[in-house]
């Protein structure tokens, strides 16, 4: 039945001119390559896309081919006839669509929808627009790799993304963005800038290089600065443990397939995959005072977690990482204050690295859990009331808390509105209840503390990730690897160059000297190129004048400068953290 497009919500014709458009890019696939197997085909956010299994891969010069028949049917202005058949006619119908045949075995009634259009067929309940002329601006973008519903025994299928909107304005506009995207993906950079690597020998386990190590180890040390500011102390705890303990926190049962275990003399071990069980034995190792708490254990031990390898994805998706993880044990009492100090540590923290738009969600008890209705009841009421009493806006959000606690996330947005969920605070009655915790009261009788979970950065290989691409590689000062280089302009000022960067590094400035025989203008761009901040050129004038000559990473002529002056200038943008 033909729909007036323009009187449903712009949501639902996009849903459905999107939705075509998979269908219209199907058939084209399936005249260019005749044998082809063809899987589902969904609308996305963005656009479209469907999964196909094809005599062999795609190459970036089959999407123009494959958009340009596309282009054609649109053109021939074809209307989408929708239909029921039997299972049975269905199973005729796709004799050849080993896919399709699976999915119409697990469709419980005993007819099928299709859809058709032009001489193309497939299985769907719609709703689409009225005929192919009413999918609008379009682009195929990319192709991927994708399991066959998902699981790694399944087929690879080769996926082709489509980009669709309403406008050619919309798709120019978005268009934009995922090229910008691509300019900041933090893998492309990290070969680039030589921070990171990956490689199929550690899947999921990044190597840093030295630059790479440095902003890892000065984001380490920012947060170390925080705990001695808020009353932190650091612990160090073990990397693997028997799986009594795991069976004890409730991981063995509750977390199980996203950890990796190993047998050692016919014994079983697992490694953490986060540091809280460790942490509550420590607490439990001897008897505590009310007076003493809260005692807060911070520790940037290793974490390991098993993900699929088909998610793995540079620094944001890995299997190995350290996140700033830290532990509060304390009374019922604390947590308000508790809660309190962490949100101001953190959302000063974000503003620091200029995630200006934070978005809270109090993630609720999910169905696969640990302990009882009530423990979650005050959990939940205690995170809801340190949010309410700050007057901070939050949605909450059910079954997405941890299997032992529900917990607030912070969701910051980037510099390409893409939102990531950075740090968490989680409160937990549960492990206190498994691992015997207890306290002292002022009376002399003994109560279980409560033990908050919470992270800034969280993981700090995925936080870089993010930075990365929220900088597009160029780190403010403070956390540049390299600061500025000096770039002399003949043989006869690299002698001074090297003097100058002496001077500036006993004050702790991070200085390069480019003293190769490229040009000047050329070691300028490759400055710029690695994305440092200062350029400080030196020629005969400067030599004279004892100063340098410098340049941002912008472009910027800021001008002479003696070196101690721009020693004091450099170390005021550090302390200031611009």
């Amino acid at each position: 039945m033909a729909v007036e497009l323009s009187n449903i919500s712009k949501e639902e014709r996009l849903h459905r001119m999107r939705h075509s458009a998979a269908h219209i890019m199907a058939e084209a696939v399936l005249e260019i390559f005749p044998e082809a197997k063809f899987a589902i085909g969904p609308p996305i956010d963005t656009g479209f896309y469907y999964d196909f299994d094809l005599p062999r891969p795609l190459t970036p010069g089959d999407l123009p081919v494959i958009e340009a028949k596309m282009r054609e049917r649109i053109a021939s202005n074809v209307p989408f006839v929708y239909s029921d058949i039997s299972k049975d006619e269905a199973r005729q119908l796709f004799g050849s669509q080993p896919y399709k045949l699976e999915i119409i075995e697990e469709i419980p009634d005993q007819e099928v929808s299709l859809y058709k259009h032009a001489n193309f067929v497939d299985l769907c309940q719609g709703p689409h627009v009225n005929t192919t002329a009413d999918v609008p601006a379009f682009k195929l973008v990319s192709t991927a790799g994708a399991y066959w519903r998902g699981d790694e025994s399944r087929p690879m299928l080769q996926r082709i993304y489509g980009a669709l909107f309403e406008t050619e304005e919309e798709l120019s506009g978005y268009l934009q963005h995922v090229e910008e995207a691509q300019r900041r993906d933090h893998r492309r950079l990290g070969r680039e800038l030589q921070l990171f690597m990956t490689d199929p020998v550690a899947p999921g386990s990044p190597f840093f290089f030295p630059k790479g190590a440095f902003i890892y180890n000065r984001l380490v040390q920012y947060v170390r600065d925080l705990y001695k500011e808020y009353g932190y102390e650091e612990v160090i705890s073990p990397q693997v443990y028997g799986v009594d303990l795991w069976r004890r926190s409730g991981h063995y049962e509750n977390y199980q397939e996203n950890m990796f275990f190993i047998d050692i003399e016919d014994r079983e071990f697992g490694l953490k995959p986060m540091n809280c069980p460790g942490h509550a034995m420590m607490y439990a190792a001897r008897t505590h005072s009310y007076r003493e708490l809260p005692i807060r254990y911070a520790d940037f031990s290793r974490l390991h977690r098993f993900e699929r390898s088909g998610v793995l994805h540079g620094l944001t998706r890995v299997r190995s990482f350290a996140q700033d993880d830290s532990h509060i044990f304390c009374t019922p009492d604390q947590v308000q204050a508790e809660v309190h100090n962490f949100l101001r540590m953190l959302l000063d923290t974000y503003k620091i690295f200029s995630f200006s738009d934070v978005r809270i969600q109090l993630s609720l008890r999910p169905e696969k859990r640990v302990g009882t209705d009530g423990m979650w009841d005050r959990a939940e009421d205690a995170l809801r009331r340190a949010l309410n009493t700050q007057e901070i806006d939050f949605l909450e959000i059910p079954g997405e808390g941890a299997f032992y606690g529900p917990k607030i996330d912070f969701m910051v947005t980037d510099a390409l509105d893409r939102e990531w969920q950075l740090g968490t605070v989680q409160l937990d009655f549960n492990l206190p209840e498994r691992f015997d915790l207890e306290y002292v009261t002022e009376d002399g009788s003994r109560e279980r503390p409560v033990m908050v979970h919470r992270a800034v950065l969280g993981s700090l290989e995925r936080f870089i990730g993010v930075l990365i691409e929220h900088y597009a590689g160029a780190f403010p000062l403070w956390l540049a690897p390299v600061q500025a280089t000096l770039i002399p302009i003949a043989d006869r000022h690299a002698e001074y160059c090297r003097d100058a960067a002496a001077f500036l590094s006993k004050s702790g400035l991070r200085i390069e000297v480019d003293a190769s025989n490229e040009r000047m203008n050329a070691k300028i761009r490759q400055a710029q190129l690695q994305k440092v901040p200062y350029m400080l050129v030196v020629g005969d004038r400067e030599l004279e004048a004892e100063a340098v000559s410098v340049r941002s990473r912008s472009g910027e002529d800021l001008g002479s400068m003696k070196v101690p002056e721009l020693q004091a200038r450099l170390l005021h943008e550090i302390e200031t953290y611009k």
